[in-house]
């Protein structure tokens, strides 16, 4: 390819493949609407997708409302995210972001990340989350542990700093594929590009990863086809 670098190239066999395993990713955080989203998304820090979404009905039903959750006790929104680890204060996060978006927002979650970013417990990844998801606006990549991991072991990057990861990611890949493309990497992280256990074989980024510990098992068709097994029975 004529004019094309060998990491641009790199870059485009990255995205070729995991849209090839990952057509239409998601994200795993249940939600109905910017908020519920937001409020996932904080309690999901140090914690699981699956386990928030054990929590996030029940939290709902009590505090259907950013109002309703601003004027929440704190004891009792403690008691309905304990199990999502750090409860306190993740507790003490969405009941003043809640209360923030009421008072600053008439209640509704803003669009921009300068706004996101102000409110407690809202750091670049959970406002990219939110407005890349919710409102489809590119603002940046999703960074977490899973998207760092899979940046690093690509050789998309060589940070630890999630803000370091991001930019370098956002100047790899074209804006409209931050958004798909950041959910990928969360997923693929999750699945297949484990931190323990990385599942070599069965990745369809085997050939151009540089830290693949195995061989590839079955095609890349083959391979693209587990990896949606895999997210999909997630």
């Amino acid at each position: 390819m004529s004019g094309v670098s060998d990491s641009q190239r790199h870059v485009q066999e990255v995205r070729k493949r995991l849209r090839q395993a990952l057509p239409e990713p998601r994200c795993e955080l249940e939600h109905d609407n910017a908020w519920q989203l937001l409020v996932a998304t904080i309690l999901s820090a140090q914690s699981t997708d699956a386990r928030v979404n054990q929590v996030t009905p029940e939290l709902f039903r009590a505090y259907p409302t950013p109002g309703a959750l601003a004027d929440a006790q704190l004891a009792d929104v403690e008691r309905l995210v304990r199990t999502t680890g750090f409860f306190r204060n993740k507790a003490k996060a969405i009941v003043g972001a809640s209360r923030a978006l009421v008072k600053e927002h008439a209640g509704q979650v803003p669009r921009t990340l300068e706004a996101l970013v102000r409110l407690p417990g809202v750091a670049r990844k959970t406002a990219n989350v939110v407005l890349g998801t919710a409102y489809g606006l590119a603002t940046g990549f999703i960074v977490d542990t899973h998207a760092g991991r899979v940046a690093r072991r690509l050789a998309l990057t060589t940070h630890d700093d999630a803000k370091r990861v991001e930019q370098d990611l956002c100047a790899a890949f074209a804006r409209e594929d931050w958004i798909d493309m950041g959910h990928r990497f969360v997923l693929h992280g999750r699945y297949v590009c484990q931190a323990r256990s990385p599942r070599c074989p069965d990745c369809p980024l085997q050939e151009v990863c540089p830290s693949a510990a195995a061989e590839a098992a079955g095609t890349l068709a083959e391979r693209a086809a587990r990896e949606r097994d895999l997210v999909g029975a997630g």
